[in-house]
């Protein structure tokens, strides 16, 4: 390994080391992300209030309604007839989140159910503007200036007259405007010079909505927080005895990233660690980018000028059509051949010779007698057509050689 590599590699882990011990004593940040999930333990979770619901609405049956949206849960209870259509089920929707994130098609079917005397319990900061323009209601959602020791109560004291000092919570939304005539207030926030309502109850048909803009009221933090679980007791307190139907679809932690890096960003060590190993590589790409040494130029192999000779005087001989020497010169070679590879006596070419070869080559005994007999008939001069005996010889002796 590169000297100057291990230096990288030493300084690197190093800082790591820093690093760790720097925040091994760190306290871990709090999460106060309003996820109002049944799983989250985090401040703005609802999984304390997911484990007390059945001793705060004690003696009511309560479904939770997590896998399909509000419109399939309603619509798969409802059951059309001849004169009008009816719910196999009855009692209380109930809804607990940051906003209201409910589509159209959902809002309408909630309609419908508490107009077939259901109830509708939405805690929310804000609702879908479909709901409250068809309950004529106006939300403010306008910014000003923050109340001062804002506190929250209810309207009736004989409910409770006690104020719970929530100093976290949003003041800027509140009901500005409600059909006094048939809305009743059930709460409000604010202090002593300036109140606005916050909990209502609203008619329809049938049934009835409850309102609330408060839902940080039923989060972890308040629910162990001194005595504010008795406001979160007092709203529930109105929710009509029967059957709740908790809606806790998107409140189940279905939003947590995918990613295979989400567990390492999610822990500070590992997720320092990381980023240092990005930095590192990137430093260690750049001082290692500008080469170390000169280009080293690729020279092209030295052509074989033998075989090119070779071909040139081939081709010589072929033009002159002086086949005579080129047998000749097959014939030296290749006896050549045999006395520097078998160690034979050339001299003579008789029956001796042929043994002696075929037993030291391991070739056809009748491909060496064939080539024998050829080259002796051609030293004894006897000439037919030259460049035919040309072609023989060299074939009988690519034979051999092969």
């Amino acid at each position: 390994m590169n000297k100057s590599i291990k230096i990288y590699i030493a300084i690197l882990v190093f800082v790591f080391a820093i690093i760790l011990i720097a925040s091994s004593n760190k306290q871990k940040p709090i999460d106060w992300r309003p996820t109002y999930s049944v799983n989250d333990k985090i401040p703005c979770g609802l999984y304390i209030f997911d484990k007390e619901i059945s001793g705060i609405l004690k003696n009511q049956k309560i479904e939770r309604v997590s896998t399909i949206t509000l419109y399939e849960f309603l619509d798969s209870k409802y059951v059309p007839d001849t004169i009008e259509g009816k719910y196999k089920i009855k009692g209380t929707f109930l809804n607990i989140a940051a906003s209201g994130e409910i589509d159209n098609q959902s809002v309408t079917e909630l309609f419908y159910f508490v107009s077939h005397g259901n109830n509708a319990f939405l805690s929310m900061q804000t609702f879908p503007q479909s709901l409250l323009d068809s309950l004529k209601i106006e939300l403010n959602t306008q910014f000003h200036t923050p109340v001062p020791n804002a506190k929250i109560w209810m309207a009736n004291q004989k409910v409770s007259s006690k104020k719970y000092n929530f100093k976290d919570i949003d003041t800027e939304n509140y009901f500005a405007k409600i059909d006094t005539a048939t809305t009743t207030v059930l709460g409000y926030q604010g202090n002593e010079k300036q109140k606005h309502v916050n909990f209502i109850k609203v008619p329809y048909v049938n049934g009835y909505f409850y309102l609330h803009l408060q839902p940080v009221a039923f989060t972890n933090y308040h629910l162990l927080k001194t005595d504010h679980y008795q406001y979160a007791q007092n709203v529930l307190s109105y929710v009509p005895k029967g059957n709740i139907y908790w809606y806790t679809k998107g409140q189940n932690s279905e939003s947590i990233s995918d990613s295979p890096l989400r567990y390492i960003l999610s822990q500070p060590a590992l997720k320092w660690a990381w980023y240092l190993f990005l930095i590192g590589m990137l430093i260690f790409i750049l001082f290692n980018a500008k080469r170390k040494q000169r280009i080293v130029p690729i020279l092209k192999p030295l052509p074989n000028l033998t075989v090119d000779f070779t071909k040139t005087i081939g081709n010589l001989y072929y033009q002159e059509g002086d086949h005579y020497n080129i047998i000749d010169k097959k014939i030296i070679y290749f006896l050549e051949r045999m006395r520097n590879e078998y160690l034979l006596d050339t001299t003579k070419l008789d029956d001796t010779f042929i043994t002696k070869l075929h037993h030291k080559s391991g070739k056809d005994e009748n491909d060496i007698r064939e080539l024998v007999f050829l080259i002796n008939e051609h030293r004894k001069s006897y000439h037919g057509s030259l460049e035919e005996d040309l072609i023989r010889i060299n074939n009988a002796i690519e034979k051999i050689l092969n």
